[in-house]
């Protein structure tokens, strides 16, 4: 048994380690009901991209998942998510991590309104995505739409 103050010591090392790392782990959402796909343009980046965003501590990436399509869209998850895949991101810095979910049913609990952070949603044909898309978001829907193992870079 391990003594509480190992544990403590032990869950220090970890948060230390933690912080000199700088390791982030996001979660994306590729929300798809009938063939479309729920996508987001935001205001500061190109393309059209699926929602989501960091996790917050105490939080597990599949809550984040469901809170960022939430409070980027409007949006609630109906039913479970399934793990699609697990990517290393590189474009910023060589620590970021992405998990994508894929959720087959969602509801609209309140009106989209644009603001800082999105500047446009929109229900999408996997067929006839919008221009343009972010490239990572356009490799991650081949994926799904192809039926292909993921990548392991976002």
């Amino acid at each position: 048994m391990i003594s509480r103050w190992n544990r403590f010591k032990f869950g220090a090392l970890l948060r230390a380690k933690g912080i000199y790392t700088h390791l982030t782990l996001g979660a994306r959402t590729a929300v798809i009901v009938d063939g479309r796909v729920l996508l987001v343009r935001h205001g500061y980046v190109a393309g059209w991209q699926m929602p989501g965003g960091g996790v917050d501590p105490g939080e597990s990436a599949e809550q984040a998942a469901r809170r960022e399509v939430l409070e980027e869209t409007g949006f609630a998850i109906d039913g479970e998510m399934r793990l699609f895949g697990f990517y290393h991101a590189t474009a910023f810095t060589d620590r970021d991590h992405v998990a994508l979910f894929l959720a087959g049913g969602a509801r609209e609990v309140r009106a989209f309104t644009p603001n800082k952070e999105i500047a446009e949603i929109g229900w999408f044909d996997l067929e006839n995505l919008p221009e343009p898309m972010a490239p990572g978001a356009m490799r991650r829907l081949a994926e799904i739409s192809e039926g292909r193992l993921p990548s392991p870079k976002w």
